[in-house]
């Protein structure tokens, strides 16, 4: 029997920690903290059954201590799933986002580091992905080129009066005095332009 003395919630903490402690690599998988949580939770889980059969039989004298403890099991089973799913969630976000860093193709040696169920998972994203940018017109489009916005959605404009401190779409100040030269987005501009704040500059 798991005796909730010992303190079964430690190794899916210890999944949380190990993230934490390495916010910018994807340390390897935790394979043997994953394989504990999902014992401890099926340990609870047959300990409260049978102790939610007794309590329905009527077969137990001990019913409010029992029902507390069924309770704090439940407990328990909840919060190592919460720990298990954030880790799976948080490293599936570092696969996605490494993976687009890399141009598409994770290095070796952070591929070294991945569970065969998440280089199942990066696969199927690969293909979806390449399916998605093949649906586009002839030649399909390459999302991996232009993830910065391209030029022609900024504009130069130059004020041509002091207005002070404005703030774009994408919450950059800017600080807009006579004659300033600036490279804004164009849809921040137009009524500023409209207002004759703003004027484009033509070189």
């Amino acid at each position: 029997m798991l005796s909730l003395s010992k303190n079964v919630t430690d190794d899916a903490l210890n999944l949380i920690l190990q993230l934490q402690r390495n916010p910018d690599v994807l340390p390897p998988y935790n394979d043997d903290a994953m394989k504990k949580c999902i014992a401890h939770i099926n340990a609870l889980y047959t300990q409260n059954f049978d102790d939610l059969t007794a309590l329905r039989s009527g077969s137990c004298g001990d019913e409010a201590q029992r029902t507390e403890t069924v309770r704090a099991r439940q407990s328990c089973i909840d919060f190592i799933k919460r720990c298990c799913c954030a880790y799976v969630n948080n490293r599936m976000e570092r696969i996605k986002s490494l993976r687009w860093k890399h141009g598409g193709m994770l290095p070796a040696k952070i591929k070294a580091n991945l569970h065969e169920a998440e280089i199942e998972w990066l696969n199927e994203y690969n293909s979806m992905l390449a399916e998605f940018q093949g649906s586009f017109g002839e030649n399909g489009v390459n999302l991996m080129t232009n993830l910065t916005p391209p030029k022609s959605l900024f504009i130069e404009v130059r004020a041509i009066e002091d207005y002070g401190e404005f703030e774009t779409s994408d919450g950059t100040v800017v600080m807009l005095t006579k004659n300033s030269l600036h490279s804004l987005p164009r849809q921040d501009c137009e009524m500023l332009i409209k207002q004759g704040i703003l004027e484009i500059a033509h070189s």
